[in-house]
């Protein structure tokens, strides 16, 4: 697997997240990323060929091994980190097509002209609904890997021996997995991890819509003023035009009147 473009993948959107969305990055780059490829892909790397039970019966091995693990942690992981960074490329997409729509303005009306973005990489309009869209399905992919793991494997955490009573196997049989210890230990690693990347991704949804909301409410607070300084401007003109023809009404009045 080409982990070089994932790299590049978490690398590239950095730039459009935000606090709690860089720290996110780090811990899975730093805790996940290499942790799995560093250690925990080797440690599972021998999972299935030092799998062994104590009968010869053909199929009894590999009917047993398919059935405590009908997938490999190794292959769980993968799967789990492709997909919970792939929302990401959503957010890096959606910024290349709103630079794509400026350079192309810019072709047809000039350089000087206006600009259909303030900042395309700014959280506004669709892409903070794509970048808001991301976050929950990061969310939802890690606590569905984490459901998935104690559910595959709720029964057999990596114990030293499991009992084994599938066909072809003659009776009840005891088999072994290699390096038990080591892979609960990580297995209880990257599930805590996976645990924090979740709430900070729920932080982070909680910045997002509150800085969002805070915004709106500041603008119609912006409109509220306005519209009452308007108001405040609209009545002490017509004050002053009332002060005004009443001053008129009272000259005439006081005029001398000519007899003819």
């Amino acid at each position: 697997m080409n982990w070089a473009f994932l790299q590049g993948l978490l690398s590239g959107v950095n730039k459009y997240s935000t606090a709690f969305g860089r720290i996110w990055l780090s811990v899975v780059f730093i805790f996940r990323l290499m942790v799995f490829l560093v250690a925990a892909e080797k440690v599972w790397g021998d999972e299935q060929g030092n799998f062994d039970c104590d009968t010869r019966q053909p199929g009894c091995k590999n009917v047993c091994y398919d059935h405590f693990y009908p997938i490999a942690y190794s292959r769980l992981w993968s799967l789990q980190l492709i997909f919970v960074t792939c929302p990401s490329l959503l957010v890096l997409l959606h910024v290349a097509y709103r630079d794509d729509r400026e350079r192309k303005n810019q072709l047809k009306n000039g350089e000087d002209c206006r600009k259909l973005y303030e900042d395309t990489g700014k959280k506004r309009g669709g892409l903070w609904w794509t970048y808001l869209f991301s976050l929950f399905f990061k969310l939802a992919v890690d606590g569905v890997f984490i459901f998935l793991v104690f559910y595959i494997y709720e029964e057999n955490f990596f114990p030293l021996v499991v009992k084994c009573k599938e066909a072809p196997c003659p009776q009840a049989v005891n088999c072994f997995i290699s390096r038990p210890t080591e892979k609960r230990i990580f297995t209880i690693f990257m599930v805590i991890t996976s645990c924090c990347c979740i709430l900070l991704t729920l932080l982070e949804m909680v910045y997002l819509m509150g800085k969002r909301c805070k915004e709106l409410a500041t603008t119609r607070s912006g409109y509220r003023h306005q519209g009452h300084i308007a108001s405040l401007t609209n009545s002490q003109a017509q004050n002053a035009h009332n002060e005004s023809m009443v001053k008129d009404h009272q000259v005439e009045g006081s005029a001398p009147a000519y007899k003819a």
